[in-house]
């Protein structure tokens, strides 16, 4: 069964932004004003209004794959496939997050988190740092794949299927809001298959809607589900009048999706280098 989110008069929903640095003389960049949907990172002054339509609370069926019993040992299956990224662009600094996809470096993203960096840092979970450069984005679809010039025994994550998911199931997002990297926040599957736009910027089809407390700076780190698996790229929260954090209402670009998208920026690359 799918229900119509009413339009809520009074409300505006923007995307949610990294963190930005002390050069932006703003704490906060990006985030919501009204019920804005806030980037949870990305550059300064591309935060547009936003509408969510659509959504599912249809059950699903289990994959059969066990489920963590708790929060922590998802936290510790994840955390090591999550970094933190540090995008430098002229007069300004952001900080957002990523995912490992493989062990040679290739790091999945927010596109908002990388857009027009000229510099780029990642930081992995055992606190290493190394240079990354832009391999190709997807602006449509608020992705993009970075690649670290030095890596060390990282942990690939497991990308799973958000189609298995069911409104009320435990998901546990990772990343680094307001710069703390390696923070975790756990609540439930709020819905399925939000259909959010930004104005002028990505549709996020399918998105999962979750209650986890995602921040500026979480932008694209993990959700991750029972089972240890990244169902989802974290990309974007509702806020409501002056209140900077998250009031619960969180999105998620779907795993389907991530797992395409970086498949063609990954593939195209290689086209082109070789």
């Amino acid at each position: 069964m799918t229900e119509e989110m009413p339009q809520h008069v009074g409300y505006r929903l923007r995307p949610v932004r990294p963190r930005r640095g002390p050069r932006t003389g703003r704490a906060l960049v990006g985030m919501g004003l009204a019920l804005s949907l806030a980037l949870a990172g990305g550059a300064a002054g591309a935060v547009g209004a936003m509408s969510i339509t659509g959504g599912t609370t249809a059950v699903t069926v289990a994959n059969g794959v066990a489920a963590h019993t708790t929060i922590s040992e998802i936290a510790a299956n994840v955390q090591p496939s999550v970094v933190s990224i540090t995008a430098n662009s002229p007069g300004a600094q952001a900080t957002g997050s990523g995912v490992v996809l493989r062990a040679d470096g290739m790091i999945v993203t927010n596109d908002h988190v990388v857009a027009d960096a000229t510099g780029i840092t990642v930081k992995f979970s055992d606190g290493k740092t190394s240079p990354a450069r832009v391999v190709g984005t997807s602006a449509d679809n608020d992705l993009a794949v970075i690649k670290a010039s030095r890596v060390g025994q990282v942990v690939p994550a497991t990308l799973g299927d958000s189609r298995n998911l069911a409104a009320g199931d435990t998901v546990v997002a990772i990343g680094s809001p307001l710069g703390l990297d390696g923070s975790v926040t756990a609540g439930i599957v709020s819905a399925l298959n939000r259909a959010v736009q930004e104005t002028g910027g990505a549709v996020i089809q399918n998105a999962i809607q979750t209650d986890a407390a995602i921040n500026p700076g979480n932008s694209g780190g993990a959700l991750a589900d029972g089972t240890g698996a990244i169902v989802g790229i974290n990309t974007a929260i509702a806020t409501t009048g002056t209140e900077a954090g998250s009031i619960g209402v969180g999105f998620a670009i779907p795993a389907e999706l991530v797992r395409t998208v970086t498949d063609q920026i990954i593939t195209s690359s290689a086209s082109v280098t070789d």
